[in-house]
């Protein structure tokens, strides 16, 4: 088989899974479009396009179909998907929404095993895994990682009173400070922007770092970051409403504040990469100064 005409066989199995997978793949772009909770969703497609195209597959030798490897995911795909459609009574549409998008991203990574083979499966490893962020989170662990976020976003905030002098005492997701009780609602958790966090610092990572305990260092500090920021909003939010004036609980600041505080988590980040990146370049240059040595 030509290298012609396994990459025309190749795009025209992707446009079939496509065509099959039209009516999940709406399903989430209408999820992601309504729901908050999925938004980022929407940066996934063009996120994972650019890095494919900054990998600059032609630097890489020809490719060779890995058969194996390929038929493999092509039958877990088939095999999650038969079990989303036809499976279990008792699955939620929003757990089989989930199985049909993880179906239909599996696949997708079959074909480019099967027609490509593992050479460019290896290069284009992350923008492949970045994909299953397609797959929309099922209610019941988006309802766990809100549930997190809530008690740490707490956690946060009293930390910061407390930096400030002001008395507070923490009943689960309650903050008590003189005069007033604060809640830390599922709205205030930010998971929206926590996630967008997240997906924005992957990014980063895989652009400006090499190693790959940084990357996941980097990744693995969005957690703490995005509890500080929502900690910092609250305690902000709170301060203006107690001591400027109370139009802040329910000002523009408080309903579309978000930007401002996600921009300043998303600086932290940088700090740290920044900080990291460095590290790296002091690194190569101490193995450099050995090896000339």
């Amino acid at each position: 088989m030509t290298k012609t005409s396994r990459t025309l066989q190749f795009v025209f199995v992707l446009a079939v899974s496509v065509a099959l997978g039209w009516r999940p793949l709406m399903s989430t772009l209408t999820l992601a479009l309504r729901s908050d909770e999925y938004t980022h969703i929407l940066l996934i497609l063009p996120l994972s396009c650019a890095l494919v195209y900054l990998q600059n597959l032609r630097r890489l030798p020809d490719f060779k179909p890995a058969v194996g490897a390929g038929s493999a995911l092509l039958i877990v795909a088939l095999l999650v998907a038969s079990f989303a459609r036809w499976g279990a009574d008792g699955l939620t549409p929003n757990v089989r929404l989930s199985l049909s998008m993880f179906a239909l991203v599996t696949w997708w990574i079959g074909c480019i095993a099967f027609y490509l083979g593992i050479r460019a499966f290896q290069a284009l490893l992350l923008p492949l895994c970045f994909l299953f962020w397609l797959v929309p989170i099922p209610a019941i662990a988006l309802d766990a990682i809100i549930h997190f976020l809530q008690h740490q976003s707490a956690l946060a905030a009293r930390v910061l009173f407390m930096a400030a002098g002001v008395p507070v005492t923490q009943d689960g997701i309650v903050l008590s400070i003189p005069g007033l009780d604060i809640e830390v609602a599922r709205e205030c958790s930010s998971i929206r922007s926590s996630l967008m966090l997240i997906v924005t610092t992957m990014v980063l990572a895989h652009l400006f770092l090499r190693s790959g305990w940084r990357k996941a260092v980097l990744t693995a500090a969005t957690v703490p970051v995005a509890a500080v920021k929502n900690g910092l909003r609250i305690f902000t939010i709170t301060q203006l409403g107690t001591r400027v004036d109370a139009g802040f609980f329910d000002g523009r600041l408080h309903h579309r504040g978000g930007i401002i505080f996600f921009a300043i988590s998303l600086a932290m980040m940088a700090v740290l990469l920044w900080g990291l990146r460095r590290t790296e370049n002091l690194e190569s240059r101490g193995l450099r100064v050995a090896s000339l040595k």
